[in-house]
This record gives C-alpha cells, structure tokens and sequence, in this order.
C-alpha cells in the first residue's frame, strides 16, 4: 500500500495528538512541535511548515511510526497479517477477494482517522508470488515464502 506523499502531508496536529498519548512531558510535545513548524528554505525564501514533516529529518523515521501506529492496530485488531516500515506496508491475505475487500475497507480508516491519503495508482492486490517490497523481490517457492 502506497501512501501518497506522506511525510508531505501528515496532519500535525493528529500527529501531537498521538504523540501525546505516549510521551507525557510537554516540554518534548513542544519541542518536536516547534521542529515540525521550524519551516525550511526554499530557493534562498523562507516558508513555514504547517503540514508534514521533513522528509529525511533524524525524527521522521520514529514520527512516522508513531503516526501509523493507530494503523499498525486497526489492522490487528481486524486480525491481519502485515509488515510496515515507515510508510510502506504490505497487508496479507489469504485470497485475491479477500485482499480486495480489506484494501476497500481500510482505505476509510487511514483517510478518515489519519487524515492521509491511499495512492489507489501504485496500492495493488498481488499475489505473494513475486511482490516487490523496500528494495527485494518475495515469491513462493515449494509452499515457502523466499527473499532474494
């Protein structure tokens, strides 16, 4: 599943609404809060960052699991089978159909809930046969999943 731009679009005040659920100091709420809005440099102008976070920024990688771990929980509590890694994830099924409906029905919840958007483009149901995922190549081989 492909999430369209995502650290260009993360909602930040649905992401200090989840941080604030685990980090209980507001000093650190504020000071991340302060980093998410400290703006950047673009062609020698200044412009300030309301939306998103940067992408490549030494917080962005633990900001972006906490964001889409409310995600990471809808889908085991629906009882599903997925890896994630910041934001890519692959969710498994145990058919074409199945994998269908649960694309259709997760869509809402992360761009309902999470305020980000699914690129229906490049998210695809595909059979674990030969699946591409952060750089290596998944197929079956005599009933086993491999990596190469």
């Amino acid at each position: 599943m492909d999430l369209e731009k995502f650290f260009d679009t993360v909602c930040q005040s649905k992401l200090i609404e989840a941080l604030s659920r685990t980090v209980k100091d507001g000093r650190v709420i504020s000071l991340i809060h302060k980093y998410l809005n400290a703006g950047v440099v673009a062609n020698g102008k200044f412009e300030r960052t309301e939306v998103g976070m940067p992408q490549g920024g030494p917080l962005s990688p633990l900001l972006s699991n906490i964001m889409l771990n409310e995600l990471d929980k809808e889908l085991e509590s629906r009882g599903h089978r997925f890896v994630r890694y910041a934001d890519d994830c692959m969710i498994f099924c145990k058919s074409r159909k199945s994998a269908e409906r649960t694309l259709e029905n997760i869509i809402p919840f992360i761009e309902g809930k999470l305020f980000l958007k699914v690129n229906r483009k490049k998210t695809k149901v595909a059979h674990i046969s030969k699946v591409k995922y952060l750089g290596y190549t998944y197929y079956r081989y005599e009933g086993t999943t491999k990596r190469n």
